[in-house]
């Protein structure tokens, strides 16, 4: 479509002048040539312009690069190839063609197997002309899909807020004029300048850097920013090893630089990522195959209905179509209608608590699944960790050892001396103080609001200052001169002197160990600088390696009047520490049964060091990098990523065979992440979560919940949630089919024994009111139990109507008809059926039902261990079901409606004795069902 728009422009010649005016580098077209042939040349050499993959242009000189991108490296391209160039290569963004229209949304939530079952039972109610009946479900059903629908809805509008973002700019060189562009104007060919906060527009091949760092750990997952060059690379490895190239989505940290466009929208490599990610389909939740396998147990249980209906009236000679209309009541009656009404009123009401809790989740069903989750798989930086380099151990020239806590870039934290945990400020340790200094004076990193202005190490070292209160000792200085950091070189130095002091000018010195040592002549004891020996120079490089050992970035201090003749101060270890909160997270998650895995692109010493940090592991942790992950075949995949706790080194295609080998095992799996390199396996595990803060837009987009704080441990409160979810499901199911099958065995055992009805038709409405209405629905909203938690996930295999909640239905189910048939019998005469009959009849019927709702509250805990008052609106639903009864056998219009008549103090003291069997029997079983469980657990632990 772009493309014919912008043919037609060409074709009116309105854009000819700008083909003769901009002519592409090293065009040699005959002198003969009219303007219309060379403005189709020009046109034809644009077209053969293309995205460069990244490992072949960082192989070229850019000189050879700019010829094949035909540009001129001064002047940038003309407006004439950027809009040829658009033709071919489109905007630099990324089109979703699935966007769905809102009524296709809203139809597809009838897509629910239960939906489509209740819609049938409403045709049938209307072909026997039960047409209260085909309201009454349809009403249901609409309430149904338009409450699900509001709220996926409002869920899909959240996330839209959070991520209006600015929309991405850069500074772009065209027409030899340097100018001001959205991101997606960018076509390849085009020259882009860097600097420092900048967010990469594009993949870009670097022709030219001062300085340039660049944060990629949205992208690789590597904390550390990478540095980069604009020599061309002899030979190109993994991505993260091309260090002249730059990829869109990084971050700028540090520096400038200038390079040529060379893969924009999909053909970047965020393409690639987004691509992959289109690709994967996201797998149905397990509420929604429980729901599915409900369905057509539900189903099924229907057709067995009229079948037996059909079969006893056959025996009997009845007339078949008049046994197939009672099966088909029977069966329609059968089918809970109010079950989709809990389920989605019960989701809802846990995506409302989430996003209380700065949760937000996309899918209504999402918030069940964390309730069966067994293994979760998370990213490091930015999700465990908060992306912010901390430090967290000093050593002293002079012996000194110290560690810091606080992380990130607050200040909020302090320095303690080891063992004795004396908290220094300032210079009451003079050798701690010292080192601190030389780490604040050579540094050229501000912190403001929090956030750090250049190198994350250099601001771990003026969050460190901040913690001493030293964070202002710079400004005593001059700064004359710096030696900037190379990766030749790996140190940087300033030189300064003391303001108001004519004294000597001293340079600070930062890097690596190896090389600032050997910058050393002397070291510091207290003040006091005395000659470096090889014994002292033996215990720092002790001291380097066992730092390095727990996976920290070691940096070295000097200080003194000459660069060869410095005095050594002494080593900082940097890290980027887990979040807070992360370790009593992943100690709960290891508690439930959920087992937690790390996947990360840093290196193994980082990672491992992480992942003891926070407990990923009680045994020896076990690792695994990509490079093997690559090595292990098929067949063992499933079988190798079970028992390892850490994958370092990874990518995205890493992640995601990591995740559909994990699911091939049985396991539901969930993702946590926040960048580009996590897109795919969010979108792939059985429930993504993405970081709201922190998190790329991308990876946002995939995942089907949000941190919307980042905070890890709110994952624990999704998963309570998950649970609680799902035994109130179960709780309602466990109700509606004990109440439905007692009353649809009164009628059935009354119509083929042909004995009278116990219960009218007006009665019969009135009991489905209280099984489809406030007392059954109010179960649904019984608050999460505490102990939920602790629970193991639940097994998918696991089916709603499990053996044993079958069991607890039909023993309910007895118990309600054989008491009800008992007052029946106890109460008809010899003459038929009176008022009193089916008064009684009918109130020791609903008294069961409320005195087995209350039962079915909770599957194993006692009503007084739940507490009566807890779940208010199911007080409030059986207050009114037990008013409304009373009214409708007490107020006389009521009576002649319900044909029914007054009952005395004692009728009522006698029902609800009998009434309350079910509870006490429902109660007694969870009795022997604890004591039972209490022995199982005491052989079991006696056995080892």
């Amino acid at each position: 479509m772009v493309e014919r728009r912008f043919s037609k422009l060409f074709q009116k010649g309105s854009l000819f002048h700008l083909a003769q005016k901009y002519q592409p580098i090293g065009n040699g077209q005959p002198e003969g040539e009219t303007d219309e042939e060379r403005a189709l040349t020009a046109i034809e050499q644009e077209k053969e312009v293309t995205a460069l993959p990244p490992k072949e242009a960082c192989k070229c000189h850019k000189e050879d690069l700019a010829k094949s991108l035909h540009v001129d490296l001064q002047t940038g391209l003309s407006e004439f190839s950027v809009l040829q160039r658009r033709i071919t290569h489109g905007w630099n963004e990324f089109i979703v063609d699935n966007t769905e229209p809102i009524w296709k949304k809203y139809l597809d939530q009838f897509k629910n197997p239960l939906i489509l079952l209740l819609l049938a039972s409403a045709l049938v109610s209307v072909i026997t002309k039960e047409y209260e009946d085909a309201v009454s479900i349809a009403m249901a059903v609409l309430i149904v899909v338009t409450v699900a629908f509001i709220q996926e809805y409002r869920s899909e509008k959240s996330l839209e807020e959070l991520n209006k973002l600015v929309p991405p700019e850069c500074n772009c060189i065209r027409e030899g004029k340097l100018q001001h562009l959205l991101a997606r104007d960018l076509v390849p060919g085009d020259i882009v300048c860097l600097s420092i906060g900048d967010r990469v527009p594009a993949d870009i091949r670097l022709i030219e850097v001062t300085d340039l760092l660049v944060d990629e750990s949205s992208f690789t997952g590597e904390a550390e920013p990478c540095s980069k060059t604009d020599d061309p690379l002899l030979e190109a490895g993994d991505l993260t090893t091309l260090s002249n190239v730059v990829f869109m989505g990084t971050l700028v940290r540090y520096g400038k630089g200038k390079g040529l466009v060379i893969g924009t929208g999909e053909n970047s490599q965020f393409g690639e990522v987004f691509k992959l990610m289109q690709a994967e389909e996201t797998p149905k939740t397990p509420l929604q195959k429980s729901m599915d396998k409900l369905g057509k147990q539900l189903t099924l249980f229907s057709f067995c209905i009229i079948g037996l209906i059909m079969l006893i009236g056959w025996l009997q000679g009845k007339h078949l179509l008049s046994m197939f209309t009672i099966g088909v009541s029977l069966a329609v009656a059968a089918i809970p209608e109010g079950l989709p009404i809990v389920v989605t009123v019960t989701l809802v009401l846990g995506v409302l608590r989430m996003a209380k809790k700065r949760v937000i989740v996309k899918k209504l069903p999402i918030v069940e699944t964390l309730g069966c989750c067994n293994v979760i798989c998370s990213d490091k930086t930015g999700t465990l960790t908060a992306n912010e380099m901390t430090v967290t151990q000093l050593v002293t020239s002079d012996g000194f050892q110290a560690e810091v806590s606080g992380v990130g870039y607050s200040g909020k934290g302090s320095v303690c001396l080891l063992p004795s945990k004396e908290v220094i400020k300032e210079f009451s340790n003079v050798s701690v103080g010292k080192l601190v200094e030389a780490g604040c004076v050579a540094n050229n990193a501000i912190i403001r609001k929090n956030t750090v202005m250049g190198q994350p190490t250099e601001g771990a070292l003026i969050a460190l200052a901040m913690k001493m209160e030293l964070s202002d000792i710079k400004d005593i200085y001059i700064r004359k001169k710096e030696i900037p950091f190379s990766s030749e070189q790996k140190w940087m130095a300033v030189k300064c002197m003391l303001k108001n002091q004519g004294q000597e000018d001293v340079y600070f010195m930062k890097g690596a160990f190896e090389e600032v040592i050997q910058y050393c002549t002397m070291y510091n004891n207290g003040g006091i600088p005395l000659p470096l020996t090889p014994q002292q120079k033996a215990s720092y490089v002790q001291e380097e390696r066992r730092m390095g050992s727990l996976g920290l970035r070691v940096l070295a201090l000097a200080s003194g009047l000459e660069l060869g003749r410095l005095t050594f101060l002494g080593l900082v270890g940097i890290i980027d520490p887990p979040r807070a909160g992360v370790k009593e997270a992943v100690q709960l998650l290891f508690e439930c049964g959920v087992s937690v895995k790390m996947i990360t692109g840093d290196a193994l010493e980082t990672a491992m060091a992480i992942g003891r940090s926070i407990g990923l592991s009680n045994r020896q942790l076990k690792a695994m990098s990509g490079e093997e992950l690559d090595h292990v075949a098929e067949s063992e995949l499933s079988s190798a990523v079970k028992n390892v706790s850490v994958f370092f080194r990874t990518s995205p295609k890493h992640k995601l065979k990591i995740i559909k080998a994990l699911q091939a095992t049985g396991a539901i799996v969930g993702m946590t992440g926040d960048g580009v390199n996590d897109a795919v396996a969010l979108k792939s595990a059985d429930i993504g979560v993405a970081m709201g803060q922190a998190g790329t837009d991308v990876s946002k987009e995939a995942a089907n919940m949000i941190l919307v704080d980042d905070d890890f441990s709110t994952i624990m409160n999704a998963i309570e949630e998950g649970k609680g979810i799902f035994y109130n499901i179960k709780n309602f199911v466990r109700f509606q089919l004990s109440t439905s099958i007692s009353a649809l065995s009164l009628i059935t055992l009354s119509t083929v024994l042909n004995l009278p009805n116990p219960l009218n038709a007006m009665q019969i409405l009135w009991i489905n009111i209280i099984m489809d209405g406030p007392p059954a629905q109010s179960l649904g909203v019984e608050p999460v139990d505490k102990d939920a938690i602790k629970q193991p996930p639940r097994n998918i295999t696991d089916t709603i109507l499990s053996r044993a909640l079958i069991l607890k239905i039909f023993m309910s189910a007895i118990i309600i008809i054989s008491g009800t048939l008992f007052v029946f019998w106890k109460e008809i005469p010899e003459s038929g059926t009176t008022p009193r009959t089916t008064t009684m009849t009918f109130t020791c019927f609903v008294f069961f039902d409320l005195f087995n709702a209350l039962t079915c509250r909770s599957q194993t805990k006692l009503i007084f261990e739940i507490g009566f008052f807890r779940n208010r609106m199911f007080l409030y639903s059986v207050l009114g079901s037990l008013l409304g009864q009373m009214a409708v056998i007490y107020i006389p219009p009521l009576q002649k409606i319900f044909l029914t008549e007054n009952l005395g103090a004692l009728d009522l003291l006698f029902l609800t004795g009998l009434s309350s069997s079910v509870f006490i029997v429902s109660e007694l079983i969870k009795v022997c069902e604890k004591y039972c469980c209490r022995t199982k657990k005491v052989k079991n632990r006696l056995e080892v």
